[in-house]
């Protein structure tokens, strides 16, 4: 017999083997009804797998978190039905979950936007049959019986471990796929989805593979949290960075170099702006900056283990004789800066501050605007310091980091700590210190934390800060890492007060992460619309008649001397055209000049929002210089 203990304290047996239907049935024929499936010991199943070990159980229902992904993995089970029956010949990969959704790869599928409402409408014919979701286990052998006409399905079952049972799902009695679940019971959970887009993937990410076309969707138990999803992807289409990229001049991408981003003028003022920001925040938290190569041969990274850990992810070349890589990240360079002369523990920490160019192989694929690149640059510095200034040190960062997000930006958070990986480098008491290192200080900051186990760097645990934007979006900036393997694996000492050599330890850390991300994030957040420190024209002077544009370009003059990024919109249109045109690029304040104001020495300024102020033209001149100074998230002329 197994026994089962629920949330409630009540305490359960079944016979081993025993399905989720069968518990959930003895306990409330209402409760059978809503289940979609169940939590036994951390793990979910489906309501019909049959269960051989007893212990927590939680039985998921339609108003649980963990229940939705479950719906959306049968409806993408669903919609692969619905195009075997539109279009017979393609040939179905694989149908995952993904987060606020699901996708199905497919070969020999030629799709475009204009076949989702039929996909759609014989989803909903099939869903109106109440066909079943069925559990078979087959063996390895049948499996390769039933699947060995679709190559893909095949090179699955040949990646399964030999202990692993194989499953497959049946829908009504002409639909089956491979498949391990979990799965809701029957049709009947899935009314309300939506089929999304459409785009190319290669099998298993390979760009060596062929081609598929992956159909995205989305699902949900209730009608109106489907229409909320889908208002909220239409205000997430207008904020869209590439978007917004393109019409603010910001930034484009090119074929000729993929994930490699174009920074035209606009976006190069945002890139620089941002870089200047952190420069003065590093000159007085105690930041020495670095300029290093780009470069270097492979031994450098089989001594930080990047070769054995990260060589697939790595643009590999040959330099001279030797096999070499473009760095996707600075530490081991900075490792060989640590080491250039010998060290006292009077010299730590250590603060080595680089915005080195970084490449990183990512697949062409996944690429996304700037949010998946290829080529960027990180706001990194790693941290060289005693065990006994550990502490201090991640506070500071911690600090650092509220600075920026909290302070600056606004921006709320959650903090993750990542654990030990299954390919982790080094010891595992080692590891144990430095996961217990970063909780310390964690917890000395009263900052909640999630444990994400097992999803550190190979090198070392790190601590990852997920900031939420306009749309409540979690985005991972902040990492903090702390490394005890790369000092052994450089030899990296410093002389203590004892007189004798000690290891040093390295914190790895950014705060802002790719800057390229990051000017993404900012768009989408703001909405184009950039603080006004961050402006790339924070003022434009308009002009009522010719006459007034000397007076104009001598006021733009000026602003410019002054640090302020002014124009003058001099063309023969007419003012309103002039003010629409400066409001489209998201201009903080357009100002009008006429002769009265030329000869009052005052200036109309309109800002967000459609708001005029007449104002004298030296105190519009400082408040502007004041709230570049201040990196005000807003401006009020007062």
């Amino acid at each position: 017999m197994l026994e089962f203990s629920l949330l409630n304290g009540k305490r359960i047996s079944f016979p081993r083997g025993v399905c989720g239907v069968e518990i959930a049935k003895s306990i409330s024929e209402n409760l059978l009804k809503d289940s979609v499936g169940l939590i036994l010991n951390g793990r979910v199943f489906d309501l019909q797998t049959p269960l051989i070990e007893g212990g927590e159980l939680r039985i998921l229902t339609l108003k649980d978190e963990e229940a939705l992904p479950i719906l959306r993995h049968s409806t993408a089970h669903l919609m692969a039905y619905a195009i075997k029956e539109l279009f017979p010949n393609a040939k179905m990969t694989i149908g995952p979950v993904i987060e606020d959704g699901f996708f199905y790869d497919f070969d020999d599928l030629d799709l475009s936007i204009e076949a989702f409402g039929a996909i759609e409408k014989k989803m909903h014919e099939l869903t109106n049959e109440v066909k079943s979701f069925d559990r078979v286990e087959i063996s390895r052998e049948a499996a390769f019986k039933l699947f060995g006409d679709n190559l893909y399905k095949k090179e699955i079952i040949q990646g399964l471990p030999q202990s692993e049972s194989i499953t497959y799902y049946t829908l009504g009695d002409k639909f089956i796929d491979l498949c391990r679940g979990p799965h809701v019971l029957n049709t009947n959970f899935i009314k309300h989805f939506k089929i999304l887009k459409t785009a190319g993937a290669y099998w298993r990410g390979k760009s060596e593979n062929k081609m598929l076309t992956r159909l995205y969707g989305t699902a949900f138990f209730k009608k109106k949290d489907l229409d909320d999803h889908l208002i909220f992807l239409e205000e997430a289409s207008k904020r869209d960075h590439r978007r917004l990229g393109k019409d603010l001049s910001l930034f484009f991408f090119n074929d000729v170099s993929p994930g490699s981003p174009f920074f035209l003028w606009n976006g190069a003022v945002i890139y620089n702006e941002l870089q200047a920001f952190m420069r003065r925040e590093y000159l007085v938290r105690g930041y020495k900056e670095v300029i290093t190569p780009v470069i270097y041969y492979k031994d450098l990274w089989e001594t930080s283990g990047h070769w054995g850990h990260y060589k697939e992810d790595m643009f590999q070349l040959p330099v001279d004789d030797f096999e070499g890589a473009l760095k996707p990240m600075n530490c081991p360079s900075h490792m060989l800066i640590y080491k250039q002369t010998p060290k006292s523990y009077r010299d730590l920490p250590l603060r080595i501050a680089d915005f080195g160019v970084l490449h990183r192989n990512e697949i062409k694929g996944s690429l996304g605007g700037l949010t998946r690149v290829r080529k960027f640059s990180q706001d990194d510095a790693h941290i060289f310091c005693r065990e006994d200034q550990i502490f201090n040190e991640i506070c500071e960062v911690i600090d650092f980091a509220n600075k920026v997000y909290t302070e600056t930006f606004d921006f709320k958070y959650s903090v993750v700590l990542s654990t030990r990986p299954e390919n982790f480098m080094g010891e595992i008491d080692v590891w144990n210190q430095a996961e217990d290192s970063l909780k310390f200080a964690l917890e000395a900051k009263q900052i909640p934390y999630q444990i994400n186990e097992g999803d550190g760097a190979f090198y070392g645990p790190k601590i990852d800060f997920r900031i939420k934007d306009a749309l409540n979006r979690s985005w991972q900036c902040v990492t903090i890492q702390l490394d005890f393997q790369n000092p052994l694996n450089f030899d990296l000492t410093y002389e203590g007060s004892d007189g004798k050599k000690h290891r040093v330890v390295v914190i790895h850390r950014a705060i802002l992460g790719s800057l390229e991300r990051f000017i993404g994030i900012l768009a989408e957040h703001y909405v184009g619309r950039f603080p006004f420190w961050l402006s790339p024209e924070q003022v434009r002077f308009l002009t009522l008649n010719d006459k007034l544009h000397a007076s104009a370009f001598e006021m733009k003059d000026d602003f410019l001397k002054q640090g302020i990024r002014a124009s003058v919109d001099d063309r023969n249109e007419s003012l309103g055209k002039k003010i629409r045109d400066a409001e489209l690029i998201k201009i903080p304040f357009i100002v009008t000049l006429g002769e009265r104001e030329i000869q009052d020495k005052t200036v109309s300024v309109r800002s967000v929002g459609g708001k005029t102020k007449v104002i004298s033209y030296e105190r519009f001149k400082n408040l502007c210089l004041e709230f570049i100074k201040n990196r005000e998230r807003t401006v009020d002329l007062g």
